[in-house]
């Protein structure tokens, strides 16, 4: 948190020092992809550990608004794909997408972004419109804020968690999310299903009132401003599965979205998409497979000339950890965020 904030007053400095305008066109790149997760009003109660992973639609026309007075092309990933490869354009570029194909994007999202015209793209795991999707950080989240204590299985010991408070709560949920993170899709599911049926949580239902199905989603694919990505078929972390399974997650939802809205599916992003989420040969695999991209959610510009890889697309995260329209602009203007 200390570094979080001390790296937001740099880029406050740096907008009032006219950082932002004093570089080089050639500095900045060609433009950048912004990562968006949530969109939704803010939610009451004092235990939301994902809350920094949303926006409100209010800040998200904000946001927009804000691209336009700076004169940015807001444009779809199709033409990102082609401004990477060829010589740098006067203007710079803004691509708007959404990761977790969460029901929020439809309700909240869905009406800012068409109401402004602009293009953007939302990658889909193919279970969640099917219903049988497992978004184990919600689940755990329900889990932890209703209960005071809590136990379950850990490294095959029993361990216990006193959550009396709002700080035994997030430091409960910080290790037990990173603790999953680790485990292999077969032993995560078990897991998160265990933690559910001891404090009787309807996991399967959480799910699919949090996710899009196949109808809202149908809704999206007939506007042609909206992209239809892939984002595997169970979201998951690609790293922690062996390479047979990472091709068939890589493959198959591609090809179950294109079957279902019969649209088809060009571009594909990294579950999670941090470092230790993907290794370089997913990177490979997404380019065998024929996607004409791959995102992932670590921080960067994108560069023309072929600079960038277009398989390992770097992202910036635009959610609750940042809330200063002056940061977006100097990060827009090339210098790379930590996330």
């Amino acid at each position: 948190m200390p570094s979080r904030f001390l790296h937001g007053l740099r880029l406050q400095l740096a907008y009032f020092t006219g950082f932002p305008w004093l570089r080089g066109r050639k500095s900045g790149g060609a433009g950048a992809i912004l990562r968006f997760e949530r969109v939704r009003p803010r939610q009451p109660g004092s235990f939301q550990p994902l809350a920094s992973r949303e926006i409100s639609p209010t800040f998200l026309d904000r946001t927009i608004l804000a691209l336009k007075r700076w004169k940015y092309d807001i444009i779809s990933l199709d033409e990102v794909c082609q401004r990477a490869v060829t010589l740098p354009q006067s203007r710079r570029f803004v691509c708007l997408t959404f990761d977790g194909a969460y029901k929020d994007l439809v309700a909240w999202a869905y009406p800012v972004l068409a109401k402004h015209g602009v293009p953007f793209t939302v990658y889909v795991p193919s279970a969640f419109p099917d219903g049988v999707g497992e978004a184990w950080w919600l689940a755990l989240e329900e889990v932890i804020a209703r209960e005071t204590r809590i136990s379950l299985v850990v490294d095959r010991s029993e361990r216990r968690f006193d959550l009396g408070t709002t700080s035994e709560k997030h430091q409960a949920y910080a290790f037990l999310e990173s603790w999953m993170r680790s485990l292999p899709p077969a032993d995560l599911s078990l897991a998160i299903r265990d933690l559910c049926k001891r404090y009787s949580v309807d996991f399967a239902a959480l799910s699919r009132a949090a996710l899009m199905d196949w109808s809202d989603l149908e809704r999206l694919a007939a506007d042609p401003l909206v992209t239809i990505g892939s984002a595997t078929v169970n979201y998951p972390i690609l790293s922690n599965v062996k390479d047979g399974d990472a091709t068939r997650e890589i493959t198959m939802s591609g090809a179950v979205i294109e079957s279902a809205l019969r649209r088809e599916v060009r571009h594909f992003a990294y579950p999670f998409g941090d470092r230790a989420a993907f290794r370089r040969q997913h990177v490979a695999i997404a380019a065998e497979v024929g996607f004409a991209s791959a995102a992932s959610a670590i921080a960067g510009m994108i560069e023309a000339e072929g600079r960038t890889d277009l398989h390992a697309l770097p992202r910036i995260n635009w959610d609750g950890r940042r809330t200063s329209l002056r940061a977006l602009r100097v990060i827009l203007s090339g210098v790379v965020p930590s996330q």
